[in-house]
């Protein structure tokens, strides 16, 4: 009989925040009735984001060819959306039915390069693109490549998104943190990463990439072009390739704050000899297609040979789904100004980040005016990283604990704290332990993806549970 014992140490060490037990709490407490605010994932149609029309009339005809003839259609889809499904089966004959190129359709891997091309003004090859299962699955892809042994590290941002602190400990790699600099915004620091990254070598880890979150998950924070320059300089000192998460470069907030591709930079720079890998997924930004899964992986600066393995191991999986490729076609290609989808189109995806912003501003707004609580206004992405104050408990005696003995105490405090802001509140978040702080400050991840009169109604609930969850230390 298997019992939990036998299974796979690492994965039994790997942890996954926002689906963590706080969330089956929640899940548990809606059964019963209770109304549920869920801020704990970025999981934007879950949360009442309506699907951007013309993604779905895309899929459609796809999906069910026989639409495209049937004269029905032709009153109820947008002509630019008729070819545009026509093309799509024209170099994809087989149907979304059968298996693709393990790298993904050619014609959409051309289509991914020119939105880069559009995006950057650089040049890109499309056939360094590897259409994913979403970001997710090409960032484990290239953990995979990439790790030679137990002792290969990666440098993560702290906090960060815990798919990188789950995928090392399932992988049994090593995991080196570096901490953002909340006060400066959670840009990344110098001195930081050399600090980080010396501790590592002394401890007898091989450092082989260091990640960065660009807009910031969950801190929402969108880094300036010359703090892109320094880490690019930091990666070629220390001969270490650069995974550059994108998936929020459509989710910029303010006015004062512009998204740089690492690409783009590195271009700027001819740096040539620093392996890059530029994820995007259809998840996040306006479009909200989680369950689709699309994505993918832009590789520049990588040897041939190196490439091809990356390349096999994505034919291990065969390839990825096909829906999920059409969706990321139609998030590269959207619809042109002089096309009949093209106004529906900009009225939905202004909407959506127009209110997003809104809901943004909000809670920096609100938050910052509760006694004991702070929060860096969110510049992007979909989620805010809320500090709380916290006095010690009595009889606690820090100086007398154990690094480790700290750790734990701390998370079991912040993880106390969001549950009973669930129980009484019905607001799900997710403990700021989950992605990882400096020591002695507590945090919570909270997604802005609600709508808006239930972000205005949080607010206030916040407020009250947090007043009244102070007293018990008076």
């Amino acid at each position: 009989m298997i019992t939990k014992k036998n299974l796979n140490p690492n994965l039994l060490r790997a942890e996954y925040a926002v689906r963590g037990e706080i969330v089956q709490r929640a899940y548990e407490l809606e059964k019963e009735g209770k109304k549920i605010i869920y801020c704990n994932i970025g999981n934007p149609q879950a949360l009442k984001q309506k699907p951007i029309t013309y993604v779905r009339q895309l899929l459609c005809l796809t999906e069910y060819p026989t639409l495209i003839t049937d004269p029905i259609a032709k009153n109820s889809f947008p002509s630019d959306v008729i070819e545009k499904a026509k093309y799509v089966l024209s170099e994809n004959p087989i149907g979304l039915g059968a298996y693709s190129q393990s790298e993904g359709m050619v014609f959409i891997r051309k289509a991914i390069a020119q939105f880069i091309k559009n995006r950057d003004g650089i040049e890109s090859d499309p056939t360094r693109i590897i259409i994913t299962d979403g970001a997710s699955k090409a960032i484990q892809s290239v953990f995979t490549l990439l790790m030679k042994n137990s002792n290969s590290g990666f440098m993560t941002p702290i906090p960060q998104y815990p798919l990188y602190s789950a995928t090392i400990e399932l992988y049994g790699a090593k995991q080196i943190k570096y901490y953002l600099d909340e006060e400066k915004h959670w840009e990344l620091n110098e001195s930081e990463l050399e600090s980080s990254i010396k501790e590592a070598k002394k401890s007898g880890i091989e450092p082989v990439a260091i990640v960065v979150i660009n807009p910031g998950n969950p801190t929402g924070a969108v880094l300036s072009k010359e703090n892109i320059k320094m880490i690019i300089n930091f990666a070629r000192k220390h001969d270490i390739s650069i995974l550059a998460d994108e998936v929020y470069q459509e989710n910029i907030y303010s006015e004062n704050n512009k998204f740089y591709s690492f690409a783009k930079i590195m271009n700027e720079m001819k740096i040539t000899d620093v392996p890059l890998f530029s994820f995007h997924s259809t998840s996040k930004g306006f479009f909200g297609e989680c369950g689709h899964r699309g994505g993918y992986a832009e590789i520049r600066n990588l040897p041939a040979e190196v490439y091809e393995e990356i390349v096999k191991l994505q034919s291990i999986g065969l390839c990825s789904n096909t829906a999920g490729q059409i969706v990321t076609y139609a998030m590269v290609n959207p619809p042109k100004e002089n096309e009949e989808s093209y106004d529906l189109y900009i009225k939905e995806k202004t909407a959506i980040l127009k209110e997003l912003k809104k809901k943004a501003e909000i809670l920096a707004e609100e938050i910052n005016k509760i006694k004991g609580m702070s929060l860096k206004s969110p510049q992007g992405a979909m989620y805010a990283f809320v500090r709380i104050d916290l006095p010690d408990e009595k009889g606690v005696n820090l100086k007398n604990m154990t690094e480790k003995e700290i750790s734990e105490y701390e998370a079991k405090r912040d993880g106390e704290y969001c549950l009973r802001l669930l129980e009484e509140t019905g607001i799900c978040v997710v403990p700021g332990s989950g992605f990882g702080q400096k020591p002695h400050t507590y945090h919570f991840r909270m997604t802005f993806l609600p709508p808006l009169e239930d972000i205005k109604e949080l607010v206030k609930k916040l407020k009250d549970f947090h007043l009244k969850y102070l007293k018990r230390f008076e």
